[in-house]
């Protein structure tokens, strides 16, 4: 176990439940610690913080694992963890209409840098840092003894960039047939496992989707930007709205979107589906005067094209004036975003910003973060990185 000292103005955090070994920290970081190695943490008098393990991640140079310095970092140590997690989601394994959700949450469930979903009896595992997958023999023999799962599955997002590796995500158990059909509150949608770093549904908007389908989507006009496989349009067609577009660039958007219309057995030949850069459907849209009575607004925090990059942290204020020129009188505009670089009050200043640049009025309807299975570390919202404002056009 290598020691790593902690500035004093760090200390009184990391003991109060801070999860994360952030790289400003810590006063003697060694280069040639290796990913993965158990470190202590101690104060400059040499008293014990807490045990982590080291894995370069985003600010972090790794994760707190326990404060208790006589706990062992074992099999036993990631089982517990596990138990604990999927004890709290009870009433999802309950639930008679939802068969897909996250079970472990990183830092939430204490141990960062590690997810785990649910997916109708299959699991899957994500690995946020080269770190974290070295426990990984422990970690799978303990979520085997924890849960029956029909079959394991893995994602490793930790090459150079933060991306995913690719490779065959299987692990064991049984092989999927995929698409494999999940529920989430009573809709369902296809999923794929073993196809590069997405499986077709981000379940970390499920409450938001159920919002779209009972409360906004009745006789309306719905258009879902950046829509990725068209899930929000699928809720909102299943919501009674009387048109959805779906507009993405990825090719793939189209087949993707058409499977998860069929799997709810929708005709998506009355549904419209483009495939091209979103800032450009704006622009199309406005020339033929087309207006949407909703608007789903869920852009990458990052994305970069021939024409252009966008980011949201800077162009968040632009996208949404972009979308205001749309909007039918009185419309609702569904904002989200999962950079966990600004918090809800900083997001909803850029809302606050588009409608003053356009010479709108709005009121806020609801807000959403991140629901019940994606626990985050109490006291420390800013791990909380959905934040999804419903907003009416007045």
């Amino acid at each position: 176990m290598t020691t790593l000292l902690i500035k004093e103005n760090y200390v009184k955090e990391l003991k109060n439940g801070y999860p994360l070994i952030l790289k400003d920290a810590v006063e003697n970081e060694d280069a040639s610690i290796i990913e993965g190695t158990l470190v202590k943490l101690v104060d400059n008098k040499g008293q014990y913080i807490a045990t982590g393990y080291y894995g370069v991640q985003n600010k972090g140079v790794g994760w707190v694992l326990t404060r208790n310095a006589n706990e062992q970092i074992d099999r036993a140590f990631f089982a517990k963890r596990i138990h604990e997690a999927v004890t709290c989601r009870t009433s999802f394994f309950e639930a008679d209409d939802t068969t897909a959700f996250r079970i472990f949450n990183g830092e939430g469930d204490g141990i960062g840098g590690l997810t785990i979903d649910f997916f109708n009896g299959f699991y899957m595992v994500s690995w946020y840092s080269e770190g974290i997958y070295t426990f990984r023999e422990d970690v799978y023999a303990a979520l085997m003894e924890v849960v029956n799962a029909r079959g394991v599955y893995e994602k490793k997002r930790f090459n150079v960039n933060g991306q995913y590796v690719e490779q065959d995500d299987y692990v064991s158990g049984e092989e999927g047939e995929f698409p494999i059909i999940i529920q989430e509150n009573g809709m369902h949608y296809a999923v794929d496992l073993n196809d590069g770093a997405m499986t077709g549904i981000f379940l970390d908007q499920r409450n938001v989707r159920k919002v779209l389908r009972d409360s906004y989507a009745a006789g309306k006009t719905v258009l879902n930007t950046f829509s990725y496989t068209g899930a929000f349009s699928v809720a909102a067609a299943l919501g009674g709205a009387t048109k959805t577009t779906s507009v993405d660039l990825a090719k793939r958007s189209l087949p993707k979107t058409i499977e998860q219309f069929s799997v709810n057995a929708i005709d998506y030949e009355a549904q419209d589906i483009k495939v091209m850069n979103v800032f450009d459907y704006f622009s199309y849209a406005a020339r033929h005067q087309l207006t949407f009575d909703v608007v789903i607004l869920d852009p990458p925090s990052f994305a970069r094209t021939k024409k252009m990059t966008f980011s949201t942290a800077k162009d968040y204020p632009k996208l949404l004036r972009d979308t205001l020129t749309i909007t039918a009188p009185n419309g609702v505009i569904i904002a989200s975003t999962n950079n966990a670089s600004f918090n809800m009050k900083k997001f909803k200043t850029f809302i606050d910003k588009a409608f003053k640049d356009s010479n709108k009025r709005y009121k806020i309807l609801e807000q959403h973060q991140l629901p019940e299975d994606f626990q985050v570390p109490h006291n420390y919202p800013e791990f909380n990185y959905l934040k999804v404002v419903v907003i009416q056009v007045l």
